[in-house]
């Protein structure tokens, strides 16, 4: 049975204080038995805050971005291998906000998702469709692309042992307050294992951790979980609040006890 995910991206918010604050406080309040994985993903600048807070502890750190080359001349740059020192085990690659505000394309993502499944990392790759795209019938059409380019060259043998996680992420649910239903969001997760499993095959498509993202919060969380395709929630605004973010978490065990 594949464990939730469930993944705090902090974004572009809190400072070192506030990071470190919130980070001791998910270690003291979440429960020794969580039935799921959880990860969180403070900005950049203070991954060392994080990691000191977190040391010892079951949680799991994430980077938000990472550098599609190995080393060499790219200013403000930061690669996998620099990530791995931080004890970083998850990187987003393709966040609705990389590839709508910055431009980041499909092509662009699968290079920075081999250089973190070849340092040995997990890739999240998020994937998901613009309001007008649902509206005219086409997610499924948006989802396929991102994931065929997105992992294009990735192969079986890396899917096994774990280092590809997908979340999808509506764009239309974004920070709006709106959130798929739990049907239009185990629709396209049925889709995506449906794709993975063409891909790499049945058996590894089976083991692939897919989140929901979109809103996600503690009021919903556990109608989302209960979806048999939906493994997890990668949590944005509501991960920012230590008390919703933990009981985020506990829904994992009413949703799917044993996860």
């Amino acid at each position: 049975m594949r464990k939730f995910l469930i993944a705090g991206n902090w974004k572009m918010n809190l400072g070192r204080e506030e990071s470190l604050k919130l980070a001791r406080s998910l270690v003291h309040t979440l429960p020794p038995d969580t039935h799921a994985q959880v990860a969180v993903i403070p900005t950049l600048a203070h991954l060392d805050t994080v990691t000191d807070a977190i040391s010892g502890s079951p949680i799991a750190l994430g980077a938000q971005n990472v550098s599609s080359e190995k080393k060499g001349a790219f200013t403000g740059e930061v690669s996998a291998a620099m990530l791995k020192e931080f004890g970083v085990k998850f990187v987003l690659v393709g966040h609705s906000e990389r590839r709508h505000i910055l431009g980041e394309s499909d092509s662009f993502l699968n290079k920075k998702v081999h250089a973190v499944i070849n340092e040995g990392l997990a890739v999240i790759l998020c994937v998901g469709e613009l309001l007008e795209e649902r509206e005219k019938n086409k997610t499924n059409d948006v989802v396929g692309r991102q994931l065929e380019l997105g992992l294009a060259g990735v192969t079986a043998a890396a899917v096994e042992k774990g280092l590809l996680v997908v979340a999808y992420e509506p764009v239309w649910a974004i920070g709006t307050g709106r959130t798929a239903t739990k049907d239009q969001a185990q629709e396209v997760h049925a889709f995506i294992r449906q794709r993975l499993a063409a891909q790499f095959g049945a058996a590894s498509a089976a083991g692939v951790r897919i989140q929901y993202g979109g809103s996600a919060k503690k009021s919903n969380a556990q109608e989302l979980l209960a979806q048999p395709d939906i493994d997890g929630l990668l949590v944005g605004g509501a991960s920012l609040l230590a008390d919703e973010f933990v009981g985020i978490v506990q829904a994992a065990a009413a949703a799917k006890p044993g996860c």
